[in-house]
C-alpha cells in the first residue's frame, strides 16, 4: 500500500482559505447548532471551500438540469482507479458495485442482508455514536469488543466477542471501523488478515466503514478490508464525502467480496433511487480530478496535528492526545482534568467550545473528547485558548 503523496505545487491549504465570518454564514448542522460565540469543533463537517472540480461539476450538472435520478458506474469506475493509485489495490471490481444513499444507510442495508433481528453485531468502543443508534434502531444486539489501551483492534477481545455473537449458530456480524472514528488508528494488514481468520472461524460477516479511508496522515498507508486475504465474504461501504467535504451531497458505494457478490445482488433496487444524482456526479469528479486538492488538505492536517499537540503541552499538559494516523479528529484524553465524564459539557459551558462528548463513543469514552481539526490554525488556537480557561 502506498503512503500519501505531498501536497502537489500550487495547491493551497484550504483550511486557510475561509475566515470564520464567512464560515458563520453557512446554514449546515455545525454552524445552526450553537450560538455565534461557540467555536464549533465537533460534527463532522470540513471549514474548507469545495474543490475546483467538485464546483465544476455541479455547476455544469445544474446549468445542464442534470438532476434527475442516478444511473451508471462512473463513481464505481472512479473509485477503483483512484484506489488503485492510492492504496495499491486493484481488486475493487465495479460490477460488485451498488450505489447507496450514504455509508450508514449503505452499513443498514448491508447488516439486513447478513443478519436478522434480534441477530449480534460486533463493535470496537470507543467508537462513532451512529454506530449504537443505527444497530439498535434495526432490531440488532450490539457485542461490545472494545480497543485496547493503546487504541488499537484487541484480537483476543474480538475473539472473545465473536465467539459469544457466533454462539447457537446465530448469524452474526462486526461492523469495522476502518480507520476507527474517533481515535485515528489506522488498521494494519496484518491486523485485518487477523481479523479475516477470526471472521472466517467463527462464520461472522464482516461489514466495513471505509469511510475515512483517503484521509491518512503523512507515512500512513491505508489498508482497504477486501485487499487482504480471507477477506472475501467481506463488505464495505466506501464514500468520497469526509475527503472532499460532501456530506450534503448524498452518494456512497457499497463494495462487496468477491464471495459476498451474491448477498450484494440481493440488496432491493430501490436503495440504488435514493442518492443524489447531483452528489454521485460531485464524488466522482473529486475521485477523478480533486486528488491535488486532497492532497493539500492531507498536508493541513499534518500541520493541525502537530500544531495541536504543541497548543496542549503549552495550555492543558494534562490533556492526553495521541495524533491519529488518519480522520480529522483529534481524541482527547481529559480525565486528569478532574472534570468527570463529560468534559464537553464543561468547554461548551465555560469555554464556548462545541467538542464531541467522548460518553457518546460508547465504552471507554468517559472522559475524553473529540475535536474536529479540520478547520483554520487560528481557530484551533483560540479553541484551546479557550479551553484552558474554561479550567479557571
Amino acid at each position: 500500500m502506498t503512503s500519501n503523496p505531498q501536497a502537489a505545487a500550487g495547491e493551497s491549504n484550504p483550511l486557510r482559505a475561509l475566515t470564520l465570518d464567512r464560515l458563520r454564514c453557512r446554514t449546515s448542522m455545525k454552524w445552526r447548532t450553537y450560538p455565534e460565540d461557540v467555536l464549533p469543533l465537533w460534527v463532522a463537517e470540513m471549514d474548507v471551500p469545495l474543490a475546483d472540480a467538485v464546483v465544476r461539476a455541479v455547476t455544469d450538472a445544474l446549468a445542464l438540469g442534470d438532476t434527475g435520478y442516478p444511473a451508471g458506474t462512473a463513481y464505481a469506475e472512479a473509485l477503483a482507479e483512484f484506489a488503485e493509485k492510492r492504496w495499491g489495490w486493484d481488486g475493487l471490481a465495479v460490477a460488485r458495485t451498488r450505489i447507496v444513499p450514504d455509508v450508514m444507510l449503505g452499513v443498514v442495508e448491508m447488516l439486513r442482508l447478513v443478519t436478522g433481528p434480534g441477530d449480534p453485531v460486533v463493535l470496537n468502543p470507543p467508537v462513532y455514536p451512529p454506530f449504537f443508534q443505527f444497530v439498535t434502531h434495526m432490531d440488532r444486539q450490539v457485542v461490545e469488543a472494545p480497543l485496547g489501551a493503546d487504541l488499537r483492534l484487541d484480537l483476543g477481545t474480538l475473539e472473545d466477542a465473536f465467539r459469544r455473537a457466533a454462539e447457537g449458530g446465530r448469524r452474526a456480524a462486526y461492523l469495522l471501523c476502518s480507520p476507527h472514528n474517533p481515535t485515528g488508528t489506522v488498521h494494519t494488514a496484518a491486523e485485518l488478515t487477523a481479523v479475516a481468520a477470526l471472521a472466517e472461524g467463527y462464520g461472522v460477516r464482516v461489514v466495513a466503514d471505509e469511510i475515512h479511508a483517503p484521509v491518512v496522515a503523512a507515512g500512513a498507508a491505508f489498508v482497504p478490508y477486501l485487499s487482504v486475504p480471507g477477506a472475501e465474504r467481506g463488505l464495505s461501504l466506501m464514500s468520497a464525502s469526509k475527503a472532499w467535504n460532501l456530506a450534503g451531497l448524498k452518494a456512497a458505494l457499497a463494495v462487496a467480496g468477491p464471495a459476498s457478490a451474491d448477498d450484494l445482488a440481493r440488496m432491493p433496487e430501490e436503495v440504488g433511487h435514493g442518492p443524489s444524482h447531483v452528489g454521485v456526479i460531485a464524488h466522482t469528479a473529486a475521485l477523478r480530478d480533486g486528488t491535488a486538492w486532497l492532497d493539500a488538505l492531507l498536508t493541513g492536517l499534518d500541520d493541525n496535528r502537530r500544531l495541536l499537540t504543541a497548543l496542549l503541552a503549552e495550555y492543558l499538559p494534562a490533556v492526553a492526545y495521541r495524533p491519529g494516523e488518519a480522520t480529522y479528529l483529534a481524541w482527547l484524553d481529559c480525565r486528569e482534568l478532574g472534570l468527570g465524564d463529560d468534559p464537553a459539557r464543561v468547554f461548551l459551558d465555560r469555554g464556548r467550545v462545541a467538542l464531541s462528548p467522548g460518553v457518546d463513543f460508547g465504552s471507554g469514552g468517559a472522559g475524553h473528547v473529540r475535536l474536529n481539526l479540520a478547520t483554520s490554525p487560528e481557530v484551533i488556537t483560540e479553541a484551546v485558548r479557550r479551553m484552558a480557561a474554561a479550567l479557571g
